[in-house]
């Protein structure tokens, strides 16, 4: 069954090479980040890595296809925009970079379009999971691989999580190896050089999680959190919770967790759940904590009724490349958008 999925996907890319299936370029910016894999590895931070480098000197437009939203066609995310809008990503990107127009479109093509008529000054469009959506050529590829997950180790679904045959990855201009460790010796570089044996046309580099400090969920109600947290519930609905454990665990004596599936969405009974777990545990000196991206899905449009009274916080991530690769990656970037972007001039 494998076997003939990926056989499937094999003859649409290439159809897509072989110009039967039409692929559209564009006169601005696109730069798409995606995987192989069917999620985890960290797209919309490294979407907002590439926002938080571009967005001083040019204007970013984001599309997604606004995965498990409740509407179709084009949509630009405001301030009233929910998880069932634009979906929990878009979301996400969307309260955190109010500078950043956050548009989603499950056709990418008339997505940018759209974009380009109601937004002509653009500099440059990031989208979000696009790589397997080849009717879009961008003008840089990245494709990010988990450190713990290689694609060069999956499989083609349903034995393994792979989209499309290992092959795909030619397409890439960078791949990213994402979640490794800080400091990443010479001999993991090495050996991930090995494994993943990029060709001459691309550059591997790798990437880390930095964690930032612990946020109250919007909207919970007044409460205490103990100066010091022994005791800690984990809830997550992501695609890899294991370096969000692996994180906590270090400074707390006790962890247990709840691990949903990715985009989840949450009822009545997870939310009774999680709140008997929490009053379960031991002691008062406890918290429970979920992800940024399980922060947008729970608070917005309100937060559920069940966990007010709860002390929730989120834990907000940033991606960082190791500094050694960090700067040869930015200023290709910043060329590639300065040189492309129709506002040139005034950059």
């Amino acid at each position: 069954m494998g076997w003939l999925y990926g056989l499937l996907m094999l003859i649409r890319n290439k159809l897509y090479d072989l110009g039967v299936f039409k692929v559209t370029s564009f006169d601005i910016p696109v730069i798409s980040v995606g995987n192989l894999s069917m999620g985890g590895t960290g797209k919309t931070p490294h979407v907002e890595y590439l926002i938080r480098l571009l967005g001083e000197d040019f204007k970013i437009v984001t599309l997604s296809r606004g995965y498990k939203r409740k509407t179709k066609g084009f949509k630009i995310a405001d301030s009233n925009s929910t998880v069932a809008d634009i979906g929990d990503e878009a979301l996400q990107i969307s309260k955190k970079f109010r500078n950043v127009i956050v548009a989603v479109d499950e056709d990418r093509v008339r997505g940018i379009k759209e974009i380009q008529k109601r937004f002509p000054e653009t500099d440059v469009i990031i989208l979000d999971d696009a790589f397997q959506h080849r009717a879009v050529k961008p003008g840089l590829s990245i494709l990010l691989t988990d450190y713990h997950h290689l694609y060069t180790r999956d499989h083609i679904l349903p034995v393994g999580t792979l989209r499309e045959f290992k092959s795909g990855a030619s397409r890439a201009d960078f791949i990213i190896v994402t979640k490794t460790e800080k400091p990443l010796s010479p001999l993991i570089v090495r050996q991930l050089e090995s494994t993943i044996r990029p060709k001459s046309n691309q550059q591997l580099l790798f990437s880390y999680i930095k964690y930032g400090v612990l946020q109250p969920l919007p909207g919970v109600k007044n409460h205490i959190i103990p100066e010091k947290i022994n005791n800690v519930l984990v809830f997550a609905g992501i695609g890899n919770i294991y370096p969000l454990l692996d994180h906590i665990s270090r400074s707390v004596n006790t962890m247990e967790h709840f691990q949903f599936s990715d985009h989840h969405e949450y009822t009545t009974e997870d939310f009774n759940a999680i709140k008997n777990q929490f009053e379960s545990m031991l002691g008062k000196e406890k918290i429970i904590i979920t992800t940024e991206k399980d922060a947008a899905r729970l608070a917005y449009p309100e937060l559920p009724p069940q966990l007010a009274d709860l002390p929730i916080l989120y834990l907000p991530i940033e991606i960082k490349l190791h500094h050694e690769y960090r700067k040869g990656l930015n200023d290709q970037i910043r060329d590639y958008v300065r040189k492309n972007s129709r506002n040139k001039e005034i950059h």
